[in-house]
């Protein structure tokens, strides 16, 4: 895998301003997402972001690298593209993006995270303003088996494919199915009207360990 650390990461603008603090039910329902949730007992983890200086074990999000169609993905103003990011961490035969419209979104297939504070990153670029920005939101189920949201970034837009700036998953604190995993998807907003966005090799640090 070639080396580029010339290349700066996508900022990231923190959508948090403070510590959220979840507390842990004794009993929780299981909901959509723990019902669907796959890769809860197998993962197979790489170090994609090793050329950033970066040496976190990952694992890919279901479907992270758009090879099958976004697979288990909801679209809405979203679409597979033949593009790839040039740097190819998850295969060299990749051929495939995620890209989304203005004001379109994508939400992934849900996924299992452990709780020791798991963390999101992947690659972007956009296509229009370098004023827009893409949002991420962590989807989770509280102990009612209700399914809640929670922004975790932003990310500034670039023209260039660079990878993003780790995002801190946050809530991960319900262990809602067994082994303390927490099932979540995430949720990618191109915001504003001005720009599309593409994303590609989405992975997340199950347990953020490097």
């Amino acid at each position: 895998m070639p080396v580029h650390r010339s290349l700066r990461p996508i900022a990231l603008v923190p959508a948090l301003s403070g510590i959220f603090a979840f507390a842990a039910a004794p009993v929780a329902l299981a909901g959509p997402l723990v019902a669907t949730a796959t890769g809860c007992s197998s993962e197979v983890l790489a170090q994609p972001f090793l050329p950033w200086a970066d040496p976190a074990s990952y694992v890919l999000a279901p479907d992270g690298g758009f090879e099958a169609d976004a697979s288990g993905w909801s679209l809405s103003d979203a679409a597979i593209t033949a593009d790839n990011e040039p740097f190819y961490v998850h295969g060299s035969g990749d051929r495939a993006a995620l890209e989304l419209a203005p004001s379109g979104s994508a939400t992934s297939a849900p996924m299992c995270v452990g709780i020791e504070h798991p963390t999101l990153r992947f690659f972007a670029r956009h296509d229009g303003s370098a004023a827009s920005t893409l949002r991420v939101d962590v989807l989770y189920q509280d102990a009612t088996g209700d399914t809640r949201s929670l922004t975790i970034g932003r990310v500034l837009g670039e023209g260039e494919w660079s990878p993003t700036l780790v995002m801190p998953v946050v809530a991960n604190l319900l262990a809602l199915v067994p082994g303390e995993r927490t099932a979540v998807a995430f949720r990618f907003t191109a915001e504003g009207t001005v720009a599309s966005w593409r994303i590609d090799d989405v992975y997340v640090d199950p347990y953020s360990k490097g």
